[in-house]
């Protein structure tokens, strides 16, 4: 089974789920292509600490014997600050005049690990590169800065993970949630409609005046069985391959009739040299539309509301965000408001599940509510290290 399509933290979800309704583990082991003692830890770590415990942990060591020594590691932030112009090369010499000699890949670490790389030497790679196995099981999405211009915002980018390929290069004038809305609508029509779709904390599809950052936008997307994740905060290499193609939006700017870049004529003849004519290194010199099909989910304008399957408990939420669960209100989401959502009961917790999404989690014994975090980080992805984003 591939799971290319599907975060770590939702499958593992998913398996706790079929474990705590009685099914075989040694089924759902082999189904999930994991070992029984993991499968057993899965869930016994749910037991315990809920979805937290089963998410990616780190397998950093908690021990390092062979760290430099605390004293030598402030003289490397001493001569640092002394000379912050100065990169890791340079102070390696400086130390080994003063008879400490280091490695130039230490006092880099070093250097990394105290928060003293300022230049683009210290530029932050993404911990583990990830590529989707197929078109349209991922989509990127972003609105690219305006930069000097007079407008208020830059196009909105929708960038599919596998091929590259730039599905939309739309030009709205602004973040509102009806023009995105719009132009996306547009996209899905003609390309059909992709399993999930990656987008940073901005306006329209998160909120952060709203405690769990659901907005109508994202509500809207979700209702098309669109899995929604967002970028880690601060961490704009999750969505590298959006980043990189601003970055290669950037460089045209240079050339003659740029000046005219936020038209959306301009944009269709780059969006089409971007796909049909420029070759990309990632794709061993092809072109990102020689790689790309488009989807055969199509886009629905009023979907029915969401089967949860026969058997399975629903809840409205109700016009304060709330649903009932053991005769008690509990909060969901006001972004919610008038839709069904359905409860899966693992003995002292409740999950809350919107469409295909686990989206909050219930603890009966503490009487808590917890959201789950729908943040996707490069190491919570199926990919390999030497995947280009």
């Amino acid at each position: 089974m591939s799971w290319g399509d599907r975060c770590v933290r939702d499958r593992r979800v998913e398996f706790v789920i079929r474990a705590s309704r009685g099914e075989s583990i040694s089924t759902l082991c082999r189904e999930y292509e994991i070992s029984r003692p993991t499968g057993y830890l899965w869930l016994r770590r749910f037991q315990q600490e809920g979805v937290a415990g089963i998410e990616e942990r780190s397998h950093r060591p908690r021990h390092s014997p062979g760290r430099t020594a605390p004293m030598l590691e402030q003289r490397i932030a001493q001569l640092r600050i002394e000379r912050p112009d100065w990169g890791a090369r340079k102070l390696a010499e400086l130390l080994n005049r003063e008879r400490t000699p280091l490695p130039v890949v230490t006092v880099h670490r070093v250097l990394r690990r105290l928060g003293l790389v300022f230049h683009p030497e210290g530029r932050r790679h993404a911990i583990r590169r990830f590529e989707r196995d197929k078109p349209n099981q991922l989509w990127q999405m972003d609105f690219k800065g305006a930069g000097r211009e007079k407008a208020s915002v830059g196009p909105l980018s929708v960038l599919d993970d596998h091929s590259r390929y730039l599905v939309g290069l739309e030009q709205t004038g602004s973040t509102d949630g009806d023009a995105a809305r719009e132009r996306l609508e547009g996209l899905f029509r003609r390309n059909g409609v992709p399993d999930a779709m990656l987008m940073d904390h901005g306006t329209p599809w998160w909120s952060a005046h709203s405690p769990d950052g659901w907005t109508v936008f994202s509500i809207w997307l979700m209702r098309q069985g669109i899995r929604c994740y967002w970028s880690g905060f601060r961490h704009p290499q999750t969505q590298g391959k959006v980043e990189r193609f601003h970055g290669s939006l950037d460089r045209a700017l240079i050339r003659p009739g740029a000046e005219h870049w936020l038209d959306q004529s301009w944009l269709d003849a780059f969006r089409y040299e971007y796909n049909h004519v420029r070759p990309h290194e990632a794709l061993q010199m092809k072109t990102p539309a020689s790689c790309w099909s488009a989807s055969e989910r199509k886009y629905d304008p009023d979907p029915p509301p969401w089967d949860y399957g026969q058997g399975a408990e629903v809840r409205k939420v109700d016009s304060s965000g709330h649903i009932y669960v053991n005769n008690q209100q509990w909060h969901v989401s006001r972004a919610l408001t008038t839709q069904n959502v359905a409860i899966e009961r693992l003995e002292d917790r409740v999950l809350v599940l919107f469409c295909n999404s686990p989206i909050s989690e219930i603890d009966l014994v503490s009487q808590r509510t917890t959201r789950v975090v729908r943040w996707l980080n490069p190491q919570d992805c199926k990919g390999s290290p030497d995947n280009n984003l």
